[in-house]
C-alpha cells in the first residue's frame, strides 16, 4: 500500500487561502472596504476549489458504485456547506465584530490617535485568529452533525474528517 498523498486544501500552505477574509477584516480600519471584499473572494474561491476536490476524489473511489452521483453530490455539498461556514461566515462576522468593538472602545477609553486605535484593532483581529480556529471548526461539525448530515449520512458512520 503506497504512502498517503497530502490534501492539497487542507494540509499544505493553500489552506491559508481559506483565512483570507478574516485577515481582510482585521485590516478594514486601515483599507478601502474592496480589499476586504476582495478577500471574501480569495475565501469562496478557496473553499469552492476544496470542494470540487473533494468531489473528484469521491468520483474517483466510487467509480464503480451505482450510487456514484450522489455520493459526490453529498462529498461536494458536505464540503462547501462545512467549508463556507467554518471558514468564511463565521470566523468573517467574528472578526468583524471584534474588530469593530475594540475599535468603538479604544476611541471611548482613550486618548490614542486613530491611527494608533486602528493598528491596535487590525493587530487583535490577526492575533485573533489563532484562537477561533478550533472552537468554530468544532462547533460547525456539531452543527453540520445533527442537521445537514443527518440527512445523508448512514447510520453509525463517522463524519468527514475537517
Amino acid at each position: 500500500m503506497g504512502a498517503v498523498e497530502p490534501d492539497r486544501y487542507r494540509d499544505t500552505w493553500v489552506r491559508y487561502l481559506g483565512y483570507a477574509n478574516e485577515v481582510g477584516e482585521s485590516f478594514r480600519p486601515l483599507v478601502p472596504v474592496p480589499v476586504v471584499w476582495a478577500s471574501y473572494g480569495v475565501a469562496t474561491a478557496y473553499v469552492t476549489a476544496d470542494a470540487i476536490d473533494k468531489g473528484q476524489k469521491a468520483a474517483t473511489v466510487h467509480a464503480q458504485d451505482p450510487a456514484r452521483a450522489t455520493r459526490v453530490g453529498v462529498a461536494v455539498v458536505d464540503t462547501f456547506v462545512w467549508q463556507s461556514l467554518a471558514s468564511v461566515a463565521i470566523p468573517g462576522i467574528t472578526i468583524n465584530r471584534l474588530c469593530a468593538a475594540s475599535l468603538a472602545l479604544l476611541g471611548a477609553l482613550t486618548r490614542w490617535p486613530l491611527p494608533l486605535r486602528r493598528w491596535t484593532t487590525t493587530a487583535l483581529g490577526l492575533a485573533t485568529i489563532p484562537l477561533i480556529i478550533t472552537p468554530i471548526d468544532r462547533t460547525v461539525d456539531f452543527l453540520m452533525d445533527s442537521s445537514l448530515r443527518k440527512l445523508y449520512r448512514a447510520p453509525g458512520e463517522p463524519p468527514a474528517p475537517h
